[in-house]
C-alpha cells in the first residue's frame, strides 16, 4: 500500500493519539515515534489549549523527524520520511 493510500485511510479514521492539557511530553513523543515506525501514518488531535495549531503540528512533526501532511481544526496527520514514498 503506498504512502497516499495510507494518508487517504487514515483521514477518514478517528485518531490514533491525543494530546492532552499535559502537552508535548516525552512519552508522548516516543509513543508517536513508535506508531509512525509501526504505521507510517498517524492523526493526532489536540487537547490541549494551544494558541497556533499550525506552529505547534509542525514543532511535533520535527520532533519525530516526520513530515506534517495536513491541520485541519484540531488534528493534524504525519507521515514517517520516506525516500521511496512521495505524498
Amino acid at each position: 500500500m503506498s504512502l497516499k493510500e495510507i494518508v487517504k485511510r487514515v483521514k477518514a479514521s478517528h485518531p490514533d493519539i491525543r494530546i492532552g492539557k499535559k502537552g508535548l511530553n516525552e512519552g508522548m513523543v516516543n509513543e508517536i515515534k513508535r506508531r509512525l515506525k509501526e504505521h507510517k501514518v498517524v492523526k493526532i488531535r489536540i487537547g490541549a489549549d494551544v494558541e497556533d495549531r499550525k506552529s505547534f503540528a509542525k514543532e511535533v512533526a520535527d520532533k519525530v523527524n516526520a513530515k506534517l501532511i495536513e491541520v485541519r481544526g484540531y488534528t493534524f496527520i504525519l507521515a514517517k520520511e520516506d525516500k521511496d514514498d512521495q505524498v
